[in-house]
């Protein structure tokens, strides 16, 4: 029960922390629609799954102690992020509606950009590995660090589901799609700026 508690209480203090998952959500939420902010939420949550996978085969620690392997997927992250910034910052609005939304964005392409964002994510990576590393017991069954993952790809969902919904509502939307050239800005000025810092930073440990 110790475990679950220690579990419980890292993932929910990772899925808060402010990043480039938060910013692609609030975003598509926003800008978009409620369904594409749901849909980018259900995307990141695949994409936490994906970390899950690779850690319960072992390949977590391979990572771990290869850092070439781990700066090839941070810099993978970071080209990601700054592409998806620069389609942001290159944005226009429609001059024939100026009050409509951003041009809609396909069920599939708002859960890719959501499944991509994270799972080329290494700040992702390392919360996974460090955790079933670090606070699962080696004497955990396979069921058990399995039912985790689950419970962690989960909260992520019903975590950014939650934001999308919040930016989604009907007059927050309103009184922001006014100005919504600018907030696409800022969000493609974060996502840029997310992948500059991954492709400047160290790697840890």
């Amino acid at each position: 029960m110790n475990e679950w508690i220690v579990v419980i209480t890292i993932t929910l203090l990772a899925c808060i922390s402010p990043g480039p998952d938060f910013a692609l959500v609030s975003r598509n939420g926003l800008l978009l629609s409620r369904r594409a902010g749901v849909l980018t939420a259900m995307g990141i949550g695949l994409g936490v799954l994906v970390h899950v996978g690779y850690t319960l085969l072992g390949l977590g620690l391979v990572l771990q102690q290869s850092p070439w392997l781990f700066n090839a997927l941070k810099l993978a992250g970071a080209a990601y992020l700054v592409y998806l910034g620069i389609k942001m910052l290159r944005s226009r609005p429609d001059v024939q509606q100026p009050d409509a939304a951003s041009p809609a964005l396909s069920d599939l392409a708002a859960l890719r950009s959501g499944f991509l964002t994270n799972a080329l994510n290494p700040k992702t990576s390392i919360f996974i590995v460090s955790l079933f590393m670090g606070v699962v017991r080696p004497d955990t069954g396979l069921p058990v660090q399995m039912a985790y993952g689950v419970f962690i790809a989960g909260a992520h969902v019903l975590w950014f589901g939650l934001v999308a919904l919040c930016f989604s509502a009907g007059r927050v939307r309103e009184k922001l799609l006014a100005a919504r050239q600018w907030i696409d800005r800022a969000f493609g000025g974060l996502l840029v700026g997310f992948g500059v810092l991954l492709t400047l930073s160290q790697r840890s440990g």
